[in-house]
């Protein structure tokens, strides 16, 4: 789609985005001064200071000068620029330069930033705030971007209600719908509410198949388990082939996570905990969305940091391993939260990072280094 370039933070470029201009369009003085021809500035000193002619045309020539301020047009002629401190006026008519300047000195050529034919921005690329000024200083009034991905976020669960409901005995919020929808949100997709499905396989299929009319992707949370009330897998396969193609992953938080495709869409089934849903999200769902938007990769920022404390892992299986990383004495040290209790939300609050525990691991060392993937921003101890 086609927007404005003042709304194209952070939204994915659909084409490779090619300069019709030099930038800058011109040469241009780098600074405060006056523009000469070098040669005549050759051998200036403080005891032989050159004296030059100052002028008001369009053109220097031999023995003149024009006084220049940054981002100023060279003048015809002019192959440098002298700096005010290194140059005395007398009388508004003549300067002393004081300094030799080489030809190119202080000078930005015509198209030093970018020369039309010259790919600005390439396809695939999140727009920052620098790729935006760069495509205001090329005229771009308008850049064509990746739609949005819709994707459907369905919770499942008769003890779920919602923030505005008044919460009664032996009811939850759904906590999922918030973590899930920033988690798209984030991302650039656009997150679609589909609401609270009751324990019902007949009910859960119908919303799910209606779910799908008007989303690209869709995400459940909740029944994935091996309960009575775990209906997902079964009410998702009632809706033709291929239904679930995966149910049941070796990683934990998260080991109830389905795959699934229904309509020709991809349909990623979460647990029903929020910290297994959001390691199932960030396993699955994440890449996915990266993909329909068009970004061939995009890794979490990481960071090497050493363990306070040994870890025990499960062999065969990834363990996310929740950590606080922290900065001190000029290294990096990760402090482990948790790796249970995938109901607890806090355990991802009071973190700014995970480890992926491999699976042929089954622990980790004290004062091993370790790759931690950020969620947040690294605090000094």
């Amino acid at each position: 789609e086609l927007i404005p370039l003042s709304d194209s933070l952070k939204r994915v470029v659909a084409e490779d985005l090619v300069a019709e201009r030099d930038v800058p369009p011109f040469e241009r003085s780098a600074m405060d001064g006056y523009a000469v021809k070098a040669v005549d500035t050759f051998e200036a000193s403080e005891t032989n200071p050159k004296l030059l002619r100052l002028v008001k045309g369009k053109s220097v020539s031999l023995g003149e000068a024009f006084k220049v301020w940054t981002g100023s047009p060279i003048p015809r002629g002019a192959d440098a620029v002298v700096m005010l401190e290194y140059a005395r006026e007398i009388a508004g008519r003549e300067i002393e330069v004081i300094v030799p300047v080489t030809p190119g000195e202080n000078v930005s050529p015509k198209g030093e930033d970018i020369h039309q034919g010259e790919i600005a921005v390439k396809k695939g690329t999140r727009l920052r705030p620098e790729d935006i000024g760069l495509l205001a200083a090329l005229g771009f009034k308008k850049v064509r971007v990746v739609r949005k991905p819709r994707v459907g976020i369905l919770s499942t669960g008769s003890e779920l209600v919602e923030l505005e409901t008044p919460l009664k005995p032996g009811k939850i919020i759904n906590v999922n719908r918030f973590v899930i929808s920033n988690m798209i949100l984030e991302l650039g997709g656009e997150p679609v509410s589909l609401g609270i499905v009751k324990d019902n396989a007949k009910e859960i299929a119908q919303r799910v198949s209606e779910g799908l009319e008007n989303t690209d992707v869709l995400l459940t949370t909740g029944g994935t388990s091996v309960g009575a009330a775990d209906l997902m897998p079964e009410a998702v396969n009632s809706l033709g082939r291929p239904g679930v193609i995966v149910h049941g992953v070796a990683m934990r938080p998260g080991k109830p996570t389905a795959i699934a495709i229904v309509k020709n869409k991809p349909v990623v089934l979460l647990a029903g905990y929020p910290v297994a849903a959001l390691f199932g999200f960030e396993t699955f769902a994440r890449p996915l969305i990266l993909k329909l938007l068009g970004v061939p990769h995009e890794m979490r920022p990481t960071v090497k940091a050493k363990l306070t404390r040994n870890v025990a892992s499960t062999l065969g299986v990834r363990v996310y391993l929740r950590v606080r990383v922290y900065a001190k004495d000029e290294e990096y040290y990760a402090d482990p939260i948790g790796t249970h209790g995938s109901g607890i939300l806090t355990t991802m609050t009071k973190a700014n990072g995970y480890v992926a525990i491999p699976e042929n691991r089954d622990r980790l060392s004290k004062g091993e280094s370790i790759t931690v993937y950020l969620t947040g921003s690294i605090w000094r101890k």
